[in-house]
């Protein structure tokens, strides 16, 4: 369904939309936060589509069971298993090697729990597919989900990571007290 329908169905919800890919960037890892409910995927994925973004995205293997499982794969779901060590990085080069055009979201907290710090596998893999770092969000005060700042990997983890944190600083989370951005 194209973006209107998306558009009608967030604004019934009370949601608006702010922010767009830049036309230019054809690849990046797009990180989503914050990421403290279920609710968060079902806007994010609605604001991708009014923004014409058609996503991938990692989620744990766990839910690829069953009807879901077919439903997250048609979604554009991408199967992690948590865990383990896995070669994550190497399906996101082929990814990006094989596709004109492919965004990929990433929650970096990898929970909807309160976690210590962010993973940094969003990072690493930007790094090694060369690709751009595109911040998301879903803010539950003014009830807006969109595109923020695209960020292009410096190699400096702690110096982009202040950039991506000062972006996210102010959005507020569905679960404010699961959200931590002190311990990215």
């Amino acid at each position: 369904m194209n973006h209107w329908f998306w558009r009608s169905v967030l604004k019934i919800m009370g949601w608006k939309t702010d922010g767009r890919m830049p036309s230019d960037i054809k690849k990046a890892v797009i990180i989503s936060a914050p990421h403290t409910s279920s609710w968060d995927f079902v806007v994010g994925w609605m604001t991708f589509h009014v923004a014409d973004v058609n996503i991938r995205f990692l989620i744990k293997a766990e839910l690829f069971k069953g009807p879901l499982g077919l439903l997250i794969t048609k979604l554009g779901g991408i199967p992690v298993e948590r865990g383990k060590k896995n070669n994550m990085i190497d399906q996101m080069k082929d990814l990006f090697n094989t596709n004109e055009s492919v965004y990929v979201v990433i929650t970096p907290e990898g929970s909807r729990k309160k976690v210590t710090q962010w993973k940094k596998g969003f990072y690493m893999i930007a790094m090694e597919t060369g690709v751009p770092i595109a911040c998301s969000f879903i803010d539950y005060g003014p009830k807006t989900g969109g595109i923020g700042p695209v960020i292009i990997p410096s190699g400096d983890f702690d110096k982009d990571l202040k950039i991506i944190q000062d972006f996210y600083r102010d959005k507020k989370a569905k679960h404010p007290e699961r959200f931590n951005l002190s311990g990215i």
